[in-house]
């Protein structure tokens, strides 16, 4: 860095009371948490889908900047630096994505007099262009992996490059990011083909179709380390983050440190990081990624000049606040600690948590969160040991206009195996309804053998993928786990002072008997399958233990002696033949009858039905009876207007292969029945009207 530039930043040095954070979701949150504790006014800017976002909710102001569409909102930069100026913000935290990496941005910010939380326009530009970018950091010292980033974008001119470099290549798209307009080549007869499509994927997502090529890896790992430059020459490397776990070239898991990473390695790594800033003049926050050889060689891929998605999970290992140092090198201060004084303590992992399904090729989801909370007490954990950076709340509607991430999880360890525990453990205590997400893949991804192992590479995902989707097989015990929650919400339900008023199964001077039908949630309502289990439940008095008997399936003529403890929160005891076993049990859905069971090694989720006939008593006063599942008529029993004795058989139903016989509530007769045989019912559907005699 020239001492001229030094000057020049130096007397860029500004001091601000009001934030401006320009983006939404939980960076913005996240930045504002930092922001206020420093004592600083935050700003929320929002569009008309955020207008009761949470970012908005927790700002001291917001100002609205536009329609639900991204383009017309949050990166609308006028509109973004009109709200700076009527709030009086002297700053703008850009956060990542959006306007985080758009020089013209902070080109304009520049004009306004309001300081960019981040680097220069120019250093934004250098690395904004993966070719350039390249070359610097070659002139800079930094290792590059063999490839072509030449102006020549002759399609020729690249086969050749690409033949030369040897197959497998990848092809980059120069001014891409974000996984647009990059494919992995296998042969030169397959180049051109690839070639076409990432130039027009690249046209498409940036107006640019220049391609750079790159020798592909077969089993690399993605390590980034962060780095931090000051307005006053200074920079120093906060170390490594591990990222190799990735689909389509997005990262999923993230951890610090990188796992393996020998002194010598991490010094030379975190040396070419700061070297490759500095060589750009760079201010702020930013991370240098490498792809890491098996045999201890990294190559430079790319800069990002902003604060990364994963950068608490260096916050959790280091003890600093890194978006704190963003804002004190904002307002010109050095740099808070020197590389000399910069320690690694323990492990972290980071967990990216999105409304999506990862059974259906990860499509993300919509809906309104109905639930959405971390029970640590109930899991056992401390609020020293796991962080929730999010930007929702339960009621929150997740929209269809953003990047589908919810929250990220953050857990810290003495070392890698106390914080994969405590990942794991902490996944089972998230608790999210009304969306679906990606948590149970999570939990499927952090206990696999192979990333436990060290098995880690950028194809992780790719690798496993008949392990990490492959189709359930429930074991006795989670069967057993299931019943007794569905056992437990019936008798919960059917509580009363008298006993003949109970549906649970209570019979005078004899044991009370329920039975319940269990299956995967995705044989719901396939009465035939093989997968349905039903569990009789059967025990002397409320307080006995349940003794489970097991029909269907792989458990079938199984018999457990079981019980249910209610613990903290969301915490369940369950006691299997003596062995008890702590989790997390949630009833969700509208009428409760899936169960979702979570411990560290995993989540299972299972339908339940009660299908053994229930005491019509209660039904006395009423003249409708209703289905108490879904299924089909199998029969009628009695004709309209025929008398009939309390007790006596109406009609039968038939749902996961069982049976189901209706009964009169009283003496009377049927007025009229609503479905005939062979009819599909819903669960509540009113089956019958019924008079009773005077």
């Amino acid at each position: 860095m020239t001492s001229e530039h030094s000057l020049e930043q130096t007397r860029q040095q500004t001091r601000f009371d009001t934030l401006l954070v320009a983006n939404r979701g939980e960076i913005a949150c996240r930045v504002m948490r930092t922001a206020r504790r420093m004592g600083l006014k935050t700003v929320a800017v929002y569009s008309d889908a955020d207008a009761n976002a949470r970012h908005v909710r927790e700002a001291d102001e917001a100002v609205r900047i536009g329609p639900a569409a991204a383009r017309d909102s949050y990166l609308d930069m006028s509109a973004v630096v009109g709200a700076a100026i009527r709030t009086g913000s002297g700053a703008i935290h850009p956060g990542y994505g959006f306007l985080s990496e758009n020089g013209a941005f902070v080109e304009a910010l520049d004009r306004a007099g309001i300081t960019f939380v981040g680097p220069p326009a120019s250093a934004i530009a250098a690395m904004g262009d993966k070719s350039s970018a390249k070359a610097r950091m070659h002139a800079a010292g930094v290792p590059l992996v063999p490839g072509y980033h030449g102006d020549n974008q002759g399609d020729a001119l690249l086969q050749a490059e690409a033949d030369k470099i040897g197959y497998p290549v990848m092809l980059k798209a120069s001014a891409g990011g974000g996984g647009k307009g990059m494919r992995v080549v296998e042969s030169s007869e397959t180049f051109q083909a690839a070639l076409d499509g990432c130039r027009r994927e690249s046209k498409a997502a940036f107006g640019d179709d220049r391609m750079l090529i790159e020798k592909y890896l077969v089993q690399p790992r993605h390590v980034e380390v962060q780095v931090f430059c000051d307005r006053h020459g200074s920079g120093v490397y906060l170390f490594e983050r591990d990222c190799s776990v990735q689909r389509r070239h997005q990262k999923v898991l993230e951890e610090a440190p990188a796992p393996g990473m020998t002194p010598e390695l991490r010094a030379a790594m975190g040396d070419a990081a700061v070297r490759a800033a500095q060589e750009i003049n760079y201010i702020g926050a930013g991370t240098v990624e490498f792809l890491l050889d098996a045999d201890g060689s990294f190559y430079f891929m790319e800069m990002n000049t902003r604060l990364q998605v994963e950068h608490p999970v260096t916050e959790m290992i280091t003890g600093q606040d890194l978006v704190e140092w963003q804002l004190r090198v904002a307002m010109g201060e050095s740099l808070p600690l020197s590389q000399s004084e910069l320690t690694i303590s323990g492990h972290s992992f980071e967990a990216r948590l999105y409304a999506e399904d990862p059974e259906q090729d990860f499509l993300p989801a919509t809906g309104t969160l109905t639930r959405f909370a971390l029970d640590l007490e109930g899991a056992g954990l401390g609020s020293d040991q796991v962080r929730l950076d999010s930007g929702v709340e339960s009621g929150d509607e997740v929209s269809m206009h953003y990047d589908p991430m919810l929250a990220k999880l953050i857990v810290h360890g003495v070392d890698r195996n106390a914080a994969l525990a405590t990942l794991n453990r902490a996944l089972a205590a998230l608790d999210v309804q009304g969306v679906v997400t990606n948590r149970a893949f999570l939990q499927r991804l952090s206990t696999h053998p192979g990333f436990r192992n060290l098995e880690l590479d950028t194809r992780f995902i790719e690798r496993n993928e008949a392990t990490l989707f492959a189709p359930r097989q429930y074991r006795v015990e989670e069967y057993a786990s299931a019943a007794l929650i569905g056992l437990g919400q019936l008798a919960h339900e059917c509580e009363s002072d008298s006993p003949w008023d109970r549906h649970d199964g209570f019979r005078l001077n004899a044991p009370h008997t329920i039975r319940i039908a269990l299956c995967d949630p995705d044989h719901a309502k396939d009465e035939t399958s093989d997968r349905i289990v039903v569990v009789e439940g059967t025990r002397a008095n409320g307080s006995a233990p349940w003794q489970l008997t097991f029909n269907g399936g792989q458990v079938d003529g199984q018999r457990l002696n079981a019980s249910l403890q209610q613990l903290i929160g969301d915490a369940v005891a369950v006691t299997l033949d003596g062995h008890r076993q702590r989790l997390q049990a949630r009833l969700v859905g509208d009428e409760r009858n899936l169960v979702v069971l979570s411990d560290p090694a995993g989540e299972t989720r299972l339908f339940w039905r009660r299908i053994d006939a229930i005491d019509h008593g209660h039904h006395e006063a009423e003249s409708t009876l209703t289905a108490p599942m879904h299924g089909t008529v199998v029969t009628l029993l009695v004709a309209p207007n025929q008398a009939v004795e309390k007790g006596m058989p109406l009609m039968v139903m038939e749902a996961m292969k069982m049976e189901h016989t209706m009964t009169a509530p009283a003496d009377g007769h049927v007025e009229a029945f609503h479905f005939g045989a062979g009819d599909t019912v819903g669960q509540g559907d009113v089956l019958l009207e019924f008079a009773a005699d005077d």
